[in-house]
C-alpha cells in the first residue's frame, strides 16, 4: 500500500478516512447478500476500530430505504443490512447516508480521548493501556502506579484548557519509517499498529498530541465541548481507568 490508496479497504474507496465531514455521498452495489452484506465502491460508513464502534445510517435506492445497522471488516467492507430491510442488487445507484447525530457525538469522543490521552501523557507521563467509547462517552486506562494527588481536578482543568484553546485536528498519512521517526506518535503501552502496514494515518491535535490512527475525529478541540471527568477508578496495581462524558448539547 502507498500513501495513494491508504484510503481504500478491498474494492471500497473508504471516503471518511479523508473526509470525515462526509454524511451523505453517490456509490454503486458491487456485491449483495442477506448474509455477506453489501459492498460498495464508496463509503463513508466507519467499520469500527480503536475502540470506536461503527457507523450505522442508510442506503436509499428505487423509492425504498436499507437500514445499516454495521460494518463486517474482511477482505471488503461489507455493510450489514438490517435484517427485516431489502437488499439493493449488485449494480445498482444508491445513495448513502449517515446517522448524523451518532457520528458526531463518537467524533466528539474520539477526539475527547486523544485530548485527555495527551494531557495525561504531558503532564504525568503515562501510557494508554487501553480505551472504549460509546457516543458521548469513554474510558482510558492508564499505567499509573499511585494515583497523584488532585488528579481528577487536575486533569479535568487541563482537558478543558486544551477544549477552550481551540487547537486545530489534523489527519495526515506518512509512510511507516517516517510515522515512527517521529517522537511519542505510540502512546499506548503496547504498539498496536500492525506490522503489515506500510502507511499510517495520524491523527495530530496541534502542539498537544499526535497518534496513530484511523478513527473519525472533529476539525478543533472546541468543537468537542465541555469535558466531564465522570470517575477515576482503580483496578488493580498500576492500572487508573479514568471515565469521561460530554454533553449533547455542546456539539
Amino acid at each position: 500500500m502507498t500513501t495513494a490508496d491508504f484510503d481504500r479497504h478491498g474494492r471500497t474507496h473508504r471516503l471518511e478516512l479523508t473526509d470525515q465531514s462526509v454524511r451523505e455521498w453517490d456509490a454503486t452495489v458491487l456485491a449483495a447478500g442477506a448474509e455477506d452484506g453489501i459492498v460498495l465502491d464508496r463509503s463513508a460508513f466507519y467499520p469500527g476500530g480503536g475502540g470506536q464502534p461503527p457507523d450505522e445510517g442508510v442506503l436509499l435506492w428505487g423509492g425504498v430505504r436499507t437500514r445499516i445497522v454495521g460494518v463486517r471488516k474482511g477482505d471488503d467492507l461489507a455493510l450489514l443490512p438490517h435484517e427485516d430491510d431489502p437488499i439493493p442488487p449488485v449494480g445498482t445507484s444508491v445513495r448513502g447516508a449517515l446517522e448524523d447525530v451518532r457520528r458526531t457525538s463518537l467524533m466528539r469522543t474520539h477526539s475527547a480521548l486523544h485530548l485527555l490521552g495527551g494531557v495525561v501523557f504531558r503532564d504525568f507521563g503515562a501510557l494508554i493501556t487501553g480505551s472504549n467509547m460509546n457516543p458521548l462517552e469513554g474510558r482510558l486506562d492508564f499505567n499509573l502506579d499511585t494515583l497523584p494527588e488532585g488528579f481528577r481536578d487536575r486533569i479535568t482543568e487541563a482537558a478543558n484548557t486544551e477544549v477552550a484553546a481551540d487547537r486545530a485536528i489534523e489527519v495526515r498519512v506518512l509512510p511507516r519509517a517516517e510515522a515512527f521517526a517521529l517522537p511519542d506518535i505510540i502512546r499506548t503501552a503496547t504498539n498496536l499498529v500492525p506490522a503489515d502496514v506500510e502507511v499510517v494515518r495520524l491523527v495530530d491535535i496541534t502542539g498537544l498530541d499526535v497518534q496513530a490512527d484511523a478513527g473519525t475525529h472533529v476539525a478543533s478541540t472546541r468543537s468537542i465541548g465541555e469535558i466531564e471527568i465522570a470517575k477515576v477508578e482503580n483496578k488493580g496495581r498500576g492500572f487508573r481507568r479514568v471515565r469521561l462524558r460530554l454533553r449533547p448539547d455542546q456539539a
